[in-house]
């Protein structure tokens, strides 16, 4: 499966913005997805994960309470809604996908990545 992101555009401080992971070629049932992200000279790091088989979720501390992940089973998709977005957010997000029940926080634990999309939050 080939996930595939959208949604990021630059935005000013305290907006909100909704990013969509699709899975291209393939379905995220049984998987576990996460977005993760890569702001400029840092090292990529876990956001939020979601088991797709009973929608648990997990979140990393600095977006607990501001970021929700979810999924549309119709479209086999998976969302990340981000409020109150400050500049420390901007980064290039990337959902990956892992085969597992098991939510995790590292890279490299999961199998399939996604290009990435941009999002630039202004002060």
């Amino acid at each position: 499966v080939q996930p595939v992101e959208s949604g990021g555009e630059l935005v000013q401080a305290g907006d909100s913005l909704r990013l969509s992971c699709t899975a291209s070629g393939g379905t995220f049932r049984g998987a576990v997805v996460g977005w993760f992200r890569q702001a400029p000279g840092k090292e990529r790091e876990f956001v939020a994960g979601l088991r797709w088989s009973t929608g648990s979720t997990y979140y990393a501390d600095s977006v607990k309470g501001r970021f929700t992940i979810s999924r549309d089973n119709a479209d086999n998709t998976v969302y990340l809604q981000m409020n109150s977005l400050k500049p420390e957010d901007t980064a290039v997000y990337y959902c990956a996908a892992r085969v597992g029940n098991l939510i995790r926080i590292e890279i490299a634990d999961y199998d399939y990545w996604g290009q990435g999309t941009q999002v630039t939050v202004s002060s």
